[in-house]
């Protein structure tokens, strides 16, 4: 037996029964028929990204590469076409999923699923932070709120659907009332009672928060352990880890920890940068470790080197529904865009595919670091545009270096060969959980 085989075999032993129980626990299945639900517009969103960022900036890769700038001229103020998409799609992100949570779960628990939407709605934006002389900002309406949208949801969807179905709370109409409206009063007193808890709840969390609210005090929570770490190797490793654990939770992890990452590895960077502009050469730059490290080895396509996972389900996955997806992910994930990828399938809260997506950066930038400390490729000191296809980061972070190249085309390869058996492992569990449903349809007829 290969290893392949065998790897394909304890996968399917351990991780097919576990991944088919969650995948068939309810509020697993409302978060991802959500985020699934979803996926068209986050697509478009992404899309809208590529395009701004790729195409439209001066400074985005293509752009920069065919000298479009220099071909029409003020080329940014084209993206105003096409930025307001992105307040339709990625930017409300949060609000989709808080209505689509809640209304999954009470159409899984026989509720009113519009109106026990609507209610998570109402909730997101009772505890939602009030800006400057109290308008709202869109701070937490995209991927930065998704965790709390992701909470919401599944509290008011769990306990409004629960308080709908007590007799005594329900308003009973006449017969004579439109159904529309006698469906209203039905939960009436049930949507009361939890926005008046929530709004009770929320004003006694900004007296202990001094008015910043759950989103201030989660963020602060995630952020300050960040802070006492050192510069160093095992840094890189744990800003990574905690970065993707973010994502996996739906909350924007590179976003998140910007503020405390930049901070940390500033003058690191700086250094790196003054000694090229001084020399012309990386080698000898006085950093070995900086944030560089990721991005040039660990988030091809994006977080959780997604463009790996992307080749992997082209190569291995059997599901059409995988492959779609995948095939509509791989332009944007060229160029390092993958919300796409990681709501669609979804990555987030996925019980086999959170695994590699959090090894594979961790080996990724340890395969990278070996090469600097082997002297192999020099520290990756050059500014790179964010944008940049996968494995040529290195090669222009290093100034050129072939074995820069070599080592971004290994890591590419190492990430594709570690998310194989997943999704092996994914389109077993999968089928399996299909087959269960369809034996379970075909007993209730």
């Amino acid at each position: 037996m290969s290893i392949m085989n065998k790897i394909e075999s304890g996968m399917e032993k351990i991780l097919v029964p576990i991944a088919t129980k969650l995948n068939a626990q309810r509020h697993i299945c409302a978060i991802r028929d959500a985020f699934i639900l979803a996926f068209p517009i986050t697509m478009a969103g992404s899309l809208m990204v590529l395009l701004n960022n790729v195409l439209l900036d001066p400074n985005g890769f293509v752009a920069k590469l065919i000298h479009l700038g220099d071909l029409i001229p003020n080329l940014a103020d084209y993206q105003a076409i096409f930025a307001p998409i992105l307040n339709g799609s990625l930017n409300i992100l949060a609000i989709l999923i808080v209505f689509l949570i809640a209304r999954n779960l009470a159409r899984i628990l026989g509720a009113d699923d519009l109106l026990v939407g609507l209610a998570a709605v109402s909730v997101f934006f009772i505890i939602y932070p009030a800006g400057e002389g109290g308008m709202i900002s869109t701070q937490y309406m995209g991927p930065q709120g998704l965790f709390v949208a992701i909470i919401v949801g599944l509290v008011v969807g769990e306990i409004l659907s629960r308080l709908s179905k007590t007799p005594k709370l329900e308003i009973k109409m006449p017969e004579q009332v439109p159904p529309a409206v006698a469906r209203t009063f039905k939960i009436l007193f049930p949507i009361i009672i939890v926005v008046m808890g929530f709004s009770i709840g929320n004003f006694l969390l900004l007296k202990v928060t001094d008015g910043g609210g759950i989103h201030t005090l989660i963020y602060n929570f995630l952020q300050a352990p960040l802070t006492k770490i050192g510069d160093s190797i095992f840094s890189v490793i744990i800003f990574a880890i905690v970065s993707n654990l973010l994502w996996i939770m739906g909350i924007h992890g590179p976003n998140t920890i910007a503020a405390v990452r930049d901070t940390m590895f500033s003058e690191a960077n700086q250094a790196n940068l003054a000694f090229v502009q001084a020399n012309g050469t990386a080698w000898g730059a006085p950093y070995e470790t900086t944030w560089a490290l990721t991005d040039a080895f660990s988030n091809y396509g994006g977080s959780g080197m997604t463009l790996g996972l992307i080749i992997a389900i082209f190569l291995f996955s059997k599901m059409k529904d995988q492959r779609d997806i995948a095939k509509l992910s791989l332009a944007p994930g060229l160029f390092n865009i993958n919300e796409s990828i990681i709501f669609g399938l979804p990555i987030v809260l996925n019980p086999i595919l959170i695994i590699p997506f959090l090894i594979i950066p961790i080996v990724n930038i340890l395969i990278g670091y070996s090469f600097i400390l082997l002297k192999i490729i020099p520290p990756v000191a050059y500014p790179v545009l964010w944008t940049t296809p996968g494995p040529l980061i290195p090669f222009i972070g290093t100034g050129g270096e072939i074995m820069g190249l070599v080592v971004g085309i290994i890591c590419l390869a190492v990430s594709v060969l570690i998310y194989a058996p997943f999704i092996i492992a994914s389109n077993k569990a999968n089928k399996q959980m299909y087959e269960e449903e369809l034996n379970s349809n075909t007993e209730s007829m």
